[in-house]
């Protein structure tokens, strides 16, 4: 009996029903079902109603933080449809200082600062890189390269992500309660390899300058490579643009 909540799963899909109201009634259903014998009587099944409920409850409450990601995710939607990405590239641009090495670099340090104090939720790809930084950037190169290719836009992209990404990777280990420093405490434990969660956040720190200093150099090589990425599409689309005018004269002088 108690398997019956898998059959209101399987018809709720197939009819196509809300999925969350899906869940609940199937819940509610297995509840009913478990507590059903054959001298069950109406408060046995209405204590088992209650039951679920209150496990739905207490689920909800042990882990609502999970919420909140949902709810950060639809007020980023709502902004970027009220023009955040327009007036981020609009702000940036009137910076005449601003290059896309320079941001990333600044986003870089501020990051990898952020996560060494435990603060990895302050950036991250779709709260921060996609709204924000992304568009910034492209701003920035805008301002000084005028309109970008596909090529140049797309690799301005990747370094954004790339940026967020490094920075938090070599960030986070400084701070002690991470659940990365406890994955390694553990992997070393089981080799036998004693070792303190305070010892491996001080050497991570010395790994982190590295990576500050080595993806700090390649954005400031970052430039100069977006130059000569907009110039050589430029000399394309200047080719191509001869090439066209080229034969329609070829065309029009064959014309009888």
């Amino acid at each position: 009996m108690s398997l019956l909540g898998i059959a209101v799963l399987v018809l709720g899909f197939v009819l196509r029903a809300n999925p969350l109201l899906i869940v609940l009634a199937a819940a509610l259903v297995t509840g009913l079902a478990a507590a059903w014998t054959p001298g069950a009587d109406a408060h046995t099944l209405g204590s088992a109603l209650v039951r679920t409920l209150e496990a739905f409850g207490k689920a909800y409450n042990a882990n609502r933080y999970v919420s909140v990601v949902w709810l950060v995710l639809a007020a980023i939607g709502m902004l970027e449809r009220l023009g955040l990405q327009e007036r981020a590239r609009a702000w940036i641009a009137g910076v005449r200082a601003a290059t896309v090495g320079r941001l990333l670099g600044a986003y870089f340090v501020l990051r990898q600062a952020t996560s060494a104090v435990g603060l990895t939720s302050l950036g991250g790809q779709a709260q921060m890189v996609r709204p924000l930084i992304a568009p910034m950037a492209e701003g920035a190169a805008e301002a000084r390269l005028g309109p970008l290719s596909d090529r140049v836009r797309f690799m301005i992209r990747a370094h954004c992500a790339a940026a967020d990404n490094i920075a938090l990777f070599f960030g986070e280990d400084i701070f002690i309660a991470i659940a990365s420093i406890l994955l390694i405490k553990g992997f070393l434990e089981q080799g036998g390899i004693a070792v303190e969660p305070f010892a491996l956040s001080r050497w991570a720190i010395p790994t982190a300058l590295v990576a500050l200093l080595v993806h700090g150099a390649r954005l400031a090589l970052l430039d100069g490579r977006l130059r000569a990425a907009a110039s050589r599409a430029d000399a394309g689309a200047g080719s191509g643009a001869g090439a066209d005018a080229h034969a329609a004269r070829d065309a029009e002088e064959r014309r009888p």
